[in-house]
């Protein structure tokens, strides 16, 4: 039998557990310091703590950092690319960005990568950095951006004038898998600047320590360093090997703590972690000269004139491995990229254009360059470790306290390996949609691990992010996990009944903890939606009172029909899931009421707005338009006959409902044919058709919601009226802010009053599409509002869909929307086809904000990419 080499074959091999070709990839972060994790202070002070002057000096507890970065799925070993202009004061061995409190807009990356390609098993993978050949500006960076208010933009690196005359290397770093613990490297370095320059290449390895902190049976491993080659030896992976051609030195240190340096005091290693760094700045006798330690690298000294490019050739093996790359490395290299080409071809559209192809391609390179090792036993973190001296009382009593059960030992899916190197709930829901795509089996495994024992909470909490465990994110779980499961061709019927078990008790937390008044409207807190509302949605409110939120009420009447659909879907194979399928469209029956009953729903403005209820009984509704009114569209789905008629308690219980509680009428539709078999359905929904075409002429008025890109989050309107309420005397506005927020609300470091986010845009097409498929082609909207042409909803979500793909393309003049008016990534053939996924969106350019490599939820234009073309 001829084994599959493909990147299909390997993928299967991994998910039954052949050949493990998951177990090595990008899981090294591109930040640790800063983290929660690494915070050991009394007061959650983590950004000053361990700040970035302390990354290249202090050892980390929990997990390492580095550029370009793979490990292992255990994080035992490292390796990581550091480099050098011959003018910066330290090593470039990490990406450099300011913290919370240094930015006028919150923490922000102030460097320029890129995560060019990756496949699902990461054996073929591609980054790109640009490096300045003048010295970094790093106090520039900080000074400047600490001057400026929230009214002013960001400084950004481009804007110190490194870049100018092209005085930059570029940097490529490319790896192929031999196999599953064999990996080809090529550095590939270019001269861009217009005179000979001299850059130092780093190929590092390294140990993460696990031996520093009086924890038993932990013994220190040994890399020992030789021309050319670095050797490794750890008790859990045996040998470790870094081979490099042209035999360049190997500098020698330990991964342990420059004590001296830091804080005045002996350390434990006289060849510290940051020796290499004072070795090569300096020339300080700072590595050692025996040639061994925990952390290597091979040093190469570049000198290439204008226009020069050079390429590294090196390799990582598990065991030991043959002088020199080897034999077979441009045949790996090429033979790698080719099966990449191959996998892509076949998985992407063909209908899609080169653009948007290219584009989906990216997007699932960040997605895989997004995953990363996550450790953190929250109990040993709140203890402290035997080696260390005991953390402050007040740690007992402050962050995740509540949450000592929490021990995470996993590589998972992150928001963004810099900004973001955690994971986030609702975040991690919205990656495993576009994962599936392309390795549905890992995107099952993410979501099952988030439901395991050893992360949600016992009373059935989702822990949202390391920053607060306890914030409560939306409820997107079971949606995504139906995604998901239709996506890898709705047959895995076990995953989806695990799934369903432990959401089950996450229900079950959400009604008993978030609906305090028992009505059937939800309170959630901030919901993850930061600044959308006139106070903090997630602090104690200025006046005495409960916040009915329109969007947890939406977010919860989702869950409810997801649930149903899930019960559905497993009740046609085994009938004892029929009594979950009657109890969960009755409760989405008693949600949907209550939001018109509890006064959410408006009937003058055509709009679901949040309501203050105050103990005497009034109810103040916050009248913001904003996602927080559009959400309840999302609460969806579909009953086809055939269904009902299979399953007879759930059709008998729908009979009853209609026949004997007239009041839930409204949310049950009359039976009618639809969808392309013209099938008999009802539409369960928050919105009949009435309310329905009242908010989509809102939802697609220009002066609203409709952006040339995509949808806005909160109504143009505000521009010129902002929302302002009085309470408890004094007032709290809302006004629409289309870019980075003036608010200093939740930290001010995102902004949901006006810009575009690619979550949300997809749950409204989505919806739109569910609603096209029970209305279908009948119920037509003025689109754009005021335009005097009418659209088909399908039509109206696949504009929408072209809109927030547009962002991403170039246009008739050739430049992508995100890069706004950046002339050097709009122009410039080095910068302007290497694609960025922001975190969200200017409201009304489409210029990229926020978070520059938050691939994971903005990833989602894959999917749009394959729901628009492969429907």
């Amino acid at each position: 039998m001829t084994r599959d080499v493909s990147e299909r074959g390997r993928l299967a091999q991994a998910d039954s557990g052949e050949q493990p070709w998951r177990a090595w990839g990008p899981y090294l972060a591109e930040r640790a310091w800063g983290t929660v994790r690494e915070d050991y202070s009394e007061h959650g002070t983590a950004w000053a703590y361990f700040p970035h002057d302390h990354a290249r000096s202090r050892a980390y507890r929990w997990n390492e950092d580095g550029m370009a970065g793979v490990c292992d799925d255990r994080q035992t070993f490292c390796f990581a690319l550091a480099l050098w202009n011959g003018k910066d004061p330290i090593l470039k061995e990490r990406i450099f960005g300011l913290t919370g409190d240094g930015g006028n807009h919150g923490e922000d990356a102030k460097e320029y990568w890129w995560y060019q390609d990756s496949t699902p098993t990461h054996s073929w993978m591609r980054w790109r950095y640009h490096y300045p050949q003048a010295e970094f500006p790093y106090d520039q960076l900080v000074r400047e951006n600490g001057h400026r208010s929230r009214f002013e933009g960001e400084y950004e690196l481009v804007d110190t004038g490194v870049f100018d005359e092209d005085r930059f290397w570029a940097v490529t770093v490319d790896y192929a898998k031999a196999g599953p613990a064999d990996m080809c490297i090529a550095v590939t370095v270019s001269n861009r600047g217009p005179e000979t320059a001299t850059i130092d290449v780093l190929p590092t390895l390294w140990f993460r320590n696990t031996w520093s902190w009086g924890l038993k049976n932990r013994q220190v491993p040994k890399i020992t360093g030789t021309p050319g080659r670095l050797a490794g030896e750890h008790r859990s992976i045996g040998a470790i090997t870094l081979v490099g051609e042209d035999e360049p030195p190997a500098l020698m240190c330990d991964n342990e703590t420059n004590a001296q340096r830091l804080w005045g005091l002996p350390g434990k290693s006289h060849y510290p972690k940051d020796g290499i760094n004072d070795f090569v700045i300096h020339g300080t006798p700072t590595v050692n000269p025996a040639g061994a330690g925990t952390k290597g690298a091979l040093h190469y000294r570049l000198e290439l004139g204008p226009g020069e490019t050079r390429t590294l050739r090196m390799r990582l093996t598990q065991g030991d491995a043959p002088d020199g790359p080897g034999d077979d490395w441009d045949a790996v290299m090429r033979d790698r990229l080719a099966e990449a080409d191959a996998f892509f071809a076949e998985t992407i559209p063909d209908a899609a254009s080169d653009d948007e192809k290219a584009v989906a391609r990216q997007a699932v390179a960040g997605l895989m360059w997004g995953k990363q090792f996550y450790h953190f036993d929250v109990k040993q973190w709140l203890a402290g470790d035997p080696g260390n001296a005991p953390p402050p009382p007040g740690r007992r009593f402050g962050r995740n306290a509540g949450w000592g059960h929490m021990n995470s030992f996993d590589v998972i899916s992150m928001p963004d390996p810099w900004e973001y190197p955690w994971y986030a709930a609702w975040d991690l829901a919205f990656h495993c949609v576009s994962i599936a795509r392309v390795d549905p089996g890992f995107a099952k495994a993410q979501l099952l691990l988030l439901l395991r024992e050893w992360y949600m909470h016992p009373n059935g909490q989702i822990p949202a992010y390391e920053w607060a465990f306890a914030d409560v994110n939306p409820p997107v779980h079971a949606w995504a996990a139906l995604q998901v499961f239709r996506i890898d061709g709705s047959h895995d019927y076990d995953f989806l009944s695990r799934v369903m078990h432990k959401l089950l008790l996450n229900f079950t937390w959400w009604v008993n903890r978030k609906d305090v008044g028992g009505n059937n409207v939800f309170e959630g807190g901030f919901l993850g939606l930061d600044n959308v509302g006139p106070f903090d949605r997630s602090a104690a409110l200025p006046v005495a009172g409960a916040l009915e939120q329109s969007d947890g009420t939406g977010w919860m009447a989702m869950y409810a029909l997801n649930l149903l659909d899930m019960a559905i879907i497993l009740a046609l194979h085994d009938r004892a899931y029929e009594d979950m399928a009657t109890k969960f469209f009755e409760h989405f029956t008693y949600i949907a009421e209550a939001a018109y009953r509890q006064g959410l729903w408006d009937e003058e403005d055509s709009f679901f707005y949040d309501v203050l209820r105050l103990p005497d009984g009034h109810k103040v509704p916050l009248k913001a338009r904003s996602i927080v009114g559009l959400l309840p569209l999302a609460a969806t789905t579909r009953l086809t006959s055939e269904t009902l008629n299979r399953l007879p308690e759930v059709n008998a219980r729908v009979r009853w409902m209609l026949h004997h509680q007239a009041e839930f009428g409204d949310v049950i539709s009359a039976r009618r044919l639809g969808g392309a078999d013209r099938r008999q359905q009802r539409l369960l929904s928050m919105v009949g058709q009435d309310q329905l075409l009242r908010i989509l002429a809102r939802l697609l008025d220009p002066e609203e919601f409709l952006s040339a890109y995509g949808l806005r989050t909160l109504s143009r309107a505000h521009l010129e009226k902002p929302f302002t309420v009085s309470l408890g005397g004094s007032d709290f506005t809302v006004g629409y802010e289309p870019a980075e927020s003036t608010s200093g609300l939740f930290g001010g470091n995102s902004n949901w009053r006006g810009p575009i986010w690619m979550p949300v845009n997809y749950l409204l097409i989505q919806a739109l599409r569910e609603f096209a498929e029970f209305y279908g082609d009948d119920l037509k909207a003025e689109y754009p509002t005021g335009a005097q042409r009418k659209a088909s909803l399908t039509e109206i979500a696949d504009d929408l869909s072209r809109r927030l793909i547009s962002m991403f393309t170039p246009d008739e003049d050739g430049r992508r929307p995100i890069y706004g008016s950046t002339e050097l990534f709009q122009t410039h053939p080095d910068w302007k086809d290497l694609v960025a996924f922001p975190e969200y969106f200017h409201g009304d350019n489409g210029a990229g904000l926020g978070a520059w490599h938050q691939t994971g939820w903005t990833a989602l234009v894959l999917d749009l990419v394959f729901n628009l073309h492969r429907r």
